[in-house]
């Protein structure tokens, strides 16, 4: 697939590590004559998030989305093991996905828990990045109590995810709410309803304590000081999510990272001000 023609999206699937996952292209006349970017989603969420910023940048890169395991169109994996939620196995599967689409080297787009993947795969296959651009994300400290209240409380949420949410005309902004701090439009609040109630349950559970663990406040920070190719990391000034200044003490670990704050957004900057977004992160890549 990465030497096929497409204009427009080319949508597809493929295994990984036993599992399909489902993948589209963006671009802009037959893929391999541009360097790739591939984008990551975050928790609960799916590709389609990243199709507008994709088709903004598919005149210069061949941009590659997928959706991660258990979200959006891809499976769940069939047995439910101890690695079922670990972030390092999400890694994992981005490199099988770049063997198996025949891409050596790439440029990485990736947000929220999807950055968090990126940065374990920058870790582990730093000679297959180009570039990183890590949004809303960022280090943060281990807190017991903290920690087992938010586990309790997303553990709630995931488990209590009727069907009939999806057809209640507010349902989707009162989901978003907390997420945003500009508006985006209400197909886009509507898809990522339905993308959180179709999330598979155990790999929802599982990457929701993944992402914030004692584990992951211990690796984290040292994965962000071993960074060696250029990255940048973008936060939503009102993030409620991951808030700014997590993303700040992150970019201050290494040299190699830049930091980048968007005004007057929230954990989607790319979608509450794409212009922005866009000009931050093509300035980046074309350094």
């Amino acid at each position: 697939m990465g030497c096929g023609y497409c204009l427009g999206m080319d949508m597809a699937y493929i295994d990984l590590n036993g599992v399909a996952h489902y993948y589209e292209w963006v671009c802009d006349g037959p893929t391999g004559n541009r360097p790739t970017l591939v984008f990551l989603h975050g928790w609960g969420g799916s590709a389609r998030y990243w199709e507008s910023t994709a088709e903004a940048m598919k005149y210069d890169f061949d941009c590659l989305l997928y959706d991660l395991r258990g979200f959006g169109r891809s499976a769940a994996a069939v047995n439910t093991t101890a690695d079922l939620g670990s972030l390092e196995s999400f890694a994992k599967d981005l490199d099988q996905l770049l063997t198996g689409l025949k891409q050596e080297r790439v440029f990485i787009s990736a947000h929220s828990m999807g950055a968090s993947v990126a940065l374990y795969f920058l870790n582990c296959f730093s000679q297959r990045v180009s570039k990183a651009i890590l949004t809303c994300n960022g280090s943060f400290e281990y807190d017991e109590r903290a920690f087992k209240a938010f586990h309790q409380f997303g553990s709630y949420v995931v488990m209590f995810r009727p069907s009939w949410l999806a057809h209640v005309p507010l349902a989707p902004q009162l989901f978003m709410s907390r997420f945003l701090k500009g508006q985006i439009p209400y197909a886009d609040k509507k898809n990522f309803l339905d993308d959180f109630l179709q999330a598979d349950m155990a790999t929802a559970l599982g990457t929701l304590k993944a992402s914030v663990s004692k584990h992951a406040t211990e690796t984290m920070p040292q994965v962000f000081a071993a960074i060696d190719v250029p990255t940048l990391m973008v936060s939503g000034q009102y993030d409620k999510i991951t808030p700014a200044e997590l993303g700040r003490q992150a970019a201050s670990l290494s040299p190699k990272i830049d930091y980048v704050e968007v005004p007057e957004t929230g954990h989607f900057p790319m979608l509450e001000d794409a212009d922005t977004y866009l000009s931050i992160v093509k300035s980046f890549l074309s350094q």
